[in-house]
């Protein structure tokens, strides 16, 4: 049951990514059917929306919505979000709404909320909020129907910033390409512990959960030539460079070449700077600085005004499922942040 909790929780990745070889007794058959037949609790409308945003290749290249299968033609499948095993309950959720249209809706997430249910969190997540709100909020609606919220990612329960949802099937394919194939723009702000010798850098390390504790991740060496299932782990890069410096804390950018569950997290940790007041990776301790009781209140306080980890998702960038135009989103560093790096940033110049 811990496990499936952990598996539910934060995934930042929410498609899953199929490969079929056709068998060689295969009579010709209309794709789409072909796929609901050999993929389980998939509808027919998922998988024509998947095709239309060439989320479906054959033999290499994007398949038409007419192809008939052949006997050996190799299938590759980008299906986002797997489905649902409960039913979704629509509630009031306090969320903040950065824009939205007929496809898409940007929500500026407060740190707390939980984007999905899940063991432990069934209730009162982003999702059921979205469910509501699209159906008591006219606005929300499209001319054709109630909209339905469909994921594309996720982030931490306590990481606030930008998330970027689907209103809609063909939007959500279209989406998820992006981001399977790491064309989204996504920028973090993260305040660490320590500083740098250098003003930027990258971080590779496949992602895995730890043996010791499955609930946070550990990087493990990414192995040349080795097929990705064979991996320990998934590829994961992070680039990081350093916006300010505090002298025991350090505030940074961090930019998602992939988008693994507790990427900038367990990163960060790898290289010796946790995130500042992050519980699971252990940036909740004093890891940089003196022994003196002054200075240790002044990092309890610190603490006490962040008491979750210090990373929010500042930008968002992506093409428009329908428009095909660029769309680019900035969130400013919610206030509990804020305080925290404000007050590090005086601590500097006082001592």
């Amino acid at each position: 049951m811990a496990d499936e909790a952990l598996e539910q929780e934060e995934q930042q990745e929410l498609y899953e990514h199929h490969h079929i070889i056709v068998d060689r007794g295969q009579e010709m058959l209309r794709i789409d059917k072909y796929l609901q037949m050999h993929l389980q609790g998939i509808s027919r409308t998922k998988i024509q929306a998947a095709t239309k945003a060439e989320c479906v290749r054959v033999n290499g290249k994007p398949s038409k919505a007419n192809y008939r299968v052949k006997p050996l033609d190799e299938i590759s499948i980008l299906l986002p979000e797997p489905p649902h095993e409960f039913e979704l309950v629509p509630e009031p959720v306090d969320f903040k709404i950065a824009y939205e249209d007929d496809d898409v809706i940007v929500v500026d997430k407060h740190p707390g909320l939980v984007v999905h249910p899940g063991v432990g969190n069934w209730t009162g997540t982003l999702v059921n909020g979205l469910l509501y709100y699209f159906q008591n909020n006219q606005n929300a609606q499209s001319a054709q129907n109630t909209p339905t919220p469909y994921l594309v990612h996720r982030i931490d329960k306590d990481t606030s910033g930008l998330l970027l949802v689907a209103k809609n099937e063909e939007a959500q394919a279209f989406l998820a390409k992006q981001f399977f194939e790491h064309t989204i723009e996504r920028k973090y702000n993260a305040l660490v512990w320590g500083d740098f010798d250098k003003d930027s850098g990258t971080i590779e390390g496949n992602l895995g959960r730890s043996p010791q504790d499955r609930k946070v991740m550990c990087v493990y060496p990414h192995e040349e030539g080795v097929p990705e299932e064979e991996q320990k782990g998934k590829h994961a890069v992070t680039h990081w460079r350093v916006l300010e410096r505090f002298g025991y804390v350090t505030l940074v950018e961090c930019v998602l070449e992939t988008g693994r569950t507790h990427q900038i997290r367990a990163h960060m940790r790898h290289i010796g700077h946790p995130l500042f007041s992050d519980v699971a990776y252990g940036g909740d301790a004093i890891v940089k600085g003196t022994t003196f009781t002054k200075y240790r209140q002044f990092v309890e306080n610190c603490f006490a005004v962040c008491p979750r980890q210090a990373l929010h998702a500042r930008v968002l960038g992506f093409e428009h499922p329908t428009t095909k135009q660029h769309m680019h989103f900035e969130s400013p560093i919610p206030d509990d942040m804020q305080q925290c790096i404000d007050r590090w940033r005086n601590y500097g110049r006082s001592n």
